[in-house]
């Protein structure tokens, strides 16, 4: 059997989750500019660390959850290990690879900003190879969400504007509050499609432990939170803001389909319209903190 191709290790990357990668660094930097903060080198950097995190939780996943056989039925995008497409050597090959391109990419922005940022980095490896791997990953404890909902929103949006302004900013705060809100929605969007085989395998996500209708009113909950921050950020910056709320509209047919009792490949949709909207969420922040 040959290798896996390019385009095998594309789909392995799940390229559906990288929006969420992209927009806490797109909404940080709008916070640094606003308070006359861009350091244009630095958010790319930030660019970097943020995408190769990405990449790497999700070969580590594929990885961890393949030698489980947690993804031997599972629905949804490919799996390299667990459709027999990639050794799991290889795929944890890859995992470390993305890790050490975030380190190397943070440890710059550590050096040019301050030391302790490498402890928050380790802390952020860690916490994305933990999430399937290990004897007891979180993942399958319950708690994905929330440290979805620190990592990818309050540690990515805060540290992004920081690393540029070396200052504490509220908007940053509540911005990471709106991002982080959608990444979670991203999550839950993908454990409401696997329920079933998730429960069968003993992955008790927390959609599995709130049942299906609860899950759909989480996502719900996330969406209406990502728009509740948005007022925050407007009430403490300046009230153009608030037309980022047009954020929902390309999110409507996406909750129309979770609310309508939607299930198995009937989600996989939504993923790609929630890392739309938290892009259009992040995008329409950054042009109204622009707006003289």
């Amino acid at each position: 059997m040959s290798g896996p191709s390019a385009a095998d290790w594309w789909a392995g990357a799940r390229p559906r989750t990288l929006p969420a990668a992209v927009a806490p660094v797109l909404a940080g930097t709008g916070v640094a500019t606003y308070a006359d903060g861009l350091v244009w080198w630095k958010a790319l950097l930030a660019l970097v660390v943020s995408l190769a995190l990405q990449v790497a939780v999700n070969y580590a996943n594929d990885y961890s959850d393949g030698i489980r056989g947690t993804d031997e039925d599972r629905v949804g995008p490919m799996r390299l290990v667990g459709s027999g497409t990639a050794s799991p050597a290889a795929v944890k090959r890859a995992a470390f690879l993305a890790f050490g391109v975030a380190g190397v990419a943070g440890l710059v922005l550590a050096v040019t900003t301050a030391w302790w940022l490498v402890a928050v980095g380790a802390v952020c490896i860690l916490a994305a190879w933990y999430y399937t791997g290990g004897t007891r990953p979180y993942g399958y404890l319950g708690l994905g969400e929330v440290m979805v909902f620190v990592f990818f929103g309050l540690v990515a949006v805060v540290g992004t504007t920081y690393v540029q302004t070396l200052t504490w900013e509220w908007p940053a705060l509540y911005a990471g509050v709106g991002v982080g809100a959608l990444a979670c929605a991203i999550l839950v969007t993908n454990n409401l499609r696997d329920i079933p085989t998730d429960r069968e395998s003993g992955k008790m996500t927390l959609a599995v432990r709130l049942g299906e209708e609860r899950t759909r009113l989480l996502y719900v909950l996330l969406v209406a939170a990502a728009a509740v921050a948005v007022v925050a950020v407007a009430a403490s910056t300046h009230w153009w803001v608030l037309a980022a709320l047009a954020f929902v509209v390309p999110m409507l047919p996406a909750l129309r389909t979770v609310l309508s009792g939607a299930r198995g490949p009937a989600l996989i949709p939504v993923l790609a319209a929630t890392g739309t909207g938290q892009l259009w969420w992040a995008g329409l922040v950054v042009v109204m903190l622009l707006v003289p």
